[in-house]
């Protein structure tokens, strides 16, 4: 399996040393181990399994579970916070963007961190001495990396320069042109180091995705491994000459695993810019959409796969890589596994990285674009599928009106559709799944000794053509007009009103005239108040919506400290460490480096996520996938809306698992969420529905669990709005609050 980076063709795999790779993982004593009792990590524990280990809730009572308490946020904005219990504290988000520390027997508030606008909005990371002397909250914030007493709420401020690491910092880019860095999720901690992966974006010209350790105590920067090789370093010959300069991405925007034991971390690694033509980066362009495993003390690679060669699908690893001990042919193997965003499980010795399972690279259509190769095969694993491939007349959705299936079938006519089709300008693909399909970030969860990966998945197709960029301009072409007035009308005019002037939300007219373009990017990428945050809007798009609302962006001005309102309650702090100002500012790279051998041309597309419910149901599931003889056991629909069935659950729900999580319990139950509001709790063994639960509002958070004194509680964070194609759980008569609800069983008379 050893392969040559200067035969590309077949670049899949590398094992170094692997007796020296062993000899380096001498591990955390046994005693230290997180035995998946508690819920410090976003994902539980270090390996992202969201398992926990409790008997109290059973297959037999568990449809007995009530609410215990919950804790208001005190405000409408939605949340996607996934909470972590420290002994008796639960730290959460509400009240404006304050971070809030909560006793978890009373709910009572303890004390409030106010005004964290920016702050990476699905989790934090909690770290504490061996003593237990010194207990911290790491988080990100506006491209830097802080840190707050976990005990007293108080920015600690002999953390990095200032109480903050600016992490914009060693990226190959000017630090004062990059406008974002910080990725949504937390980082992973292993001993006393935080690894942080980033979101950089996925423009032409986004920063580098680089995975960076720092010091938990002095924020000192330790190591960083190159997800886009250096000259010099293994795969640089991978790419074309020079493309470190330039490209973007391959960056973990995701969750990453370590194996504490052996201190070895697995990168789920995304995609490189740009994501739909790759004429500036043609090779296999590793690391690029590849399961990576690192030493965690240094950041050195012990082995890679790439499962997708030369991406042009954005078909990045987003999901948990899951650590579990299978037994296969009569052979016990702790091995690592990956679920994609197109429908695949590739499983590997945690180890070596062998596969366990068959890998065949099979050939795929070439591209027609200019300037353009794609790769001319791709790995394809033995295990079965989990999403459909292709979308037919055959299997269009049989719910469409007369009038969409005829305007369907004619438009599939001139379109294609198939696994790995190149992206094209002279015609529409129709990618099945698309960038937001399969499984996708907080997908993935496991019983972690039995072998049994559960995966939450959703056939949503993605929509692409591709056109060429033209020169930046305030005019808006009519190709430009008609991707804003398309992306308008299925994201903005439901709550901003058919003339923009507004409705739910306020009006949008003129906007772009007294708000500025960092401003304006940042809320429609992260969202603000009620409005969700729409990350995969790309760049060319949000400078074409921005123009058409009479703003210019080229104006560059970077905002790094917002304040809002104080909220009441016991505030010991605000807005964390205060940051100082850039003296200078500089726009973002926009063009190649003086010197460096580039297409002329550059291409993009829209994501076309319009259509999540384009293919016949079941549109989301819930499926257990038995890694020891690779079966999917069972599958089940998950979600709920009223766009096509009218709430018929047996089809699952379009869009029915996009950020939605899952708890693995010791006692063989799976508690899973999904759209609609649904809070489900599945036999492991079977997928019986054992409990089923409608929330007052839509979860769109990892769900956490926690035992105290004996008794085993669920907490989901249920703060975000119905879709307008779901029902409004939050009108209904004893609705409950936004905010985060804690069950648990009734205490025995």
């Amino acid at each position: 399996m050893l392969q040559n980076p200067k035969k590309p063709r077949y670049l899949s795999l590398l094992i170094i040393a692997i007796p020296l790779a062993i000899g380096l993982f001498t591990g955390c004593k046994k005693e230290d181990l997180d035995h998946h009792t508690s819920w410090t990590h976003y994902g539980g524990s270090p390996d992202q399994s969201r398992f926990f280990n409790a008997q109290e809730i059973t297959k037999e009572n568990v449809s007995e579970l009530e609410v215990a308490w919950m804790f208001p946020t005190g405000d409408e904005s939605p949340y996607f916070f996934s909470p972590i219990i420290v002994d008796t504290t639960m730290y959460l988000m509400g009240k404006n963007s304050s971070l809030i520390a909560v006793n978890v027997v009373t709910g009572k508030e303890i004390w409030i961190h106010a005004n964290l606008n920016g702050i990476t909005r699905r989790g934090i990371n909690y770290w504490e001495s061996k003593d237990k002397t010194d207990k911290r909250l790491l988080f990100t914030i506006n491209n830097t990396l802080q840190a707050i007493d976990a005990v007293n709420g108080q920015s600690i401020l002999n953390f990095g320069t200032n109480g903050y690491v600016d992490l914009r910092e060693g990226l190959d880019r000017d630090p004062t042109s990059i406008r974002r860095m910080q990725a949504m999720m937390p980082g992973v901690l292993f001993d006393d180091l935080l690894i942080l992966g980033s979101a950089p974006g996925e423009s032409y010209f986004s920063p580098p995705g680089y995975v960076r350790a720092y010091n938990v105590v002095t924020g000192q920067h330790v190591w960083t491994f190159h997800t886009i090789p250096h000259p010099g370093e293994y795969g640089y010959e991978t790419w074309p000459k020079d493309a470190y300069k330039y490209v973007g991405g391959v960056n973990v925007w995701s969750e990453i695993s370590v194996d504490p034991e052996r201190g070895i971390a697995y990168l789920p690694i995304g995609s490189p810019t740009y994501d739909y033509y790759g004429a500036d980066r043609i090779g296999s362009n590793l690391f690029a959409n590849s399961l990576v495993a690192i030493n965690a003390r240094t950041g050195e690679r012990i082995w890679h796969y790439q499962t997708v060669h030369h991406d042009l699908w954005d078909y990045d690893l987003s999901p948990a890589p899951q650590l579990m001990t299978v037994e296969k042919d009569g052979k016990e193997i702790d091995a690592v596994a990956v679920a994609t965003k197109h429908g695949f499980v590739f499983v590997f010795d945690r180890v070596t990285g062998e596969p366990v399972f068959p890998i065949e690279e099979k050939p795929f259509p070439k591209s027609e674009m200019p300037g353009e190769e794609s790769w001319p095969t791709q790995p394809i694993p033995a295990l079965p599928r989990f999403t459909k491939h292709e979308v037919t007349r055959d299997n269009l959705n049989p719910y469409f009106p007369d009038s969409i299936k005829q305007a369907w079938n004619k438009r599939l006519e001139t379109s294609k559709s198939g696994l790995y089709l190149p992206p094209s300008d002279k015609y529409e693909t129709v990618m099945m799944p698309g960038a937001l399909g399969g499984s996708n970030y907080g997908n993935t969860a496991a019983d972690p000794e039995n072998g049994i990966m559960f995966i939450l998945t959703q056939e949503h197709a993605s929509l692409y053509r591709l056109n060429k960029v033209e020169p930046p301009k305030i005019n808006l072409s009519d190709n430009e007009l008609k991707r804003v007035k398309t992306m308008y009308a299925t994201t903005c005019k439901t709550c901003h009103g058919e003339d923009m002037s507004g409705g739910v939300g306020p009006s949008l007219l003129n906007v772009g005239q007294h708000v500025i373009y960092d401003e304006f990017r940042s809320t429609v990428i992260n969202g603000r108040g009620q409005m969700p945050g729409f990350v995969h809007v790309d760049e060319e798009t949000l400078k074409a919506l921005y123009r058409y609302l009479g703003g210019n962006p080229a104006t560059f001005n970077f905002r790094r400290n917002t304040e809002t309102k104080t909220p009441e309650g016991n505030v010991v702090a605000s807005g964390g460490a205060k940051i100082k100002p850039d003296s200078v500012k500089r726009a973002p790279m926009s063009d190649y480096p003086e010197g460096v051998e580039h297409p002329e041309a550059r291409y993009t597309t829209e994501y076309g996520l319009e259509w999540p419910g384009l293919a016949a149901p079941p549109w989301s599931s819930l499926l257990a996938y038995d890694l020891n003889n690779g079966t999917i056991k069972w599958s089940k629909p998950v979600g709920q809306d009223s766009l096509y069935v009218q709430g018929d659950q047996s089809k699952g729900a379009p869009g029915g698992v996009l950020r939605k999580g899952m708890v693995v319990t010791s006692t063989g139950i799976v508690f899973a969420t999904a759209k609609g509001g649904k809070l489900y709790a599945f036999d492991a063994e079977n997928g019986n529905i054992l409990w089923e639960e409608t929330l007052s509002h839509e979860s769109n958070a990892q769900p956490s669990m926690y035992t105290i004194n004996g008794k085993q509680y669920l907490v989901i964070n249920a703060t975000s709005n119905f879709a307008k194609d779901s029902y409004n759980h939050s009108k209904k008569e004893g609705a409950l609050p936004k905010g985060y609800i804690v069950y648990a069983l009734p205490d025995k008379k």
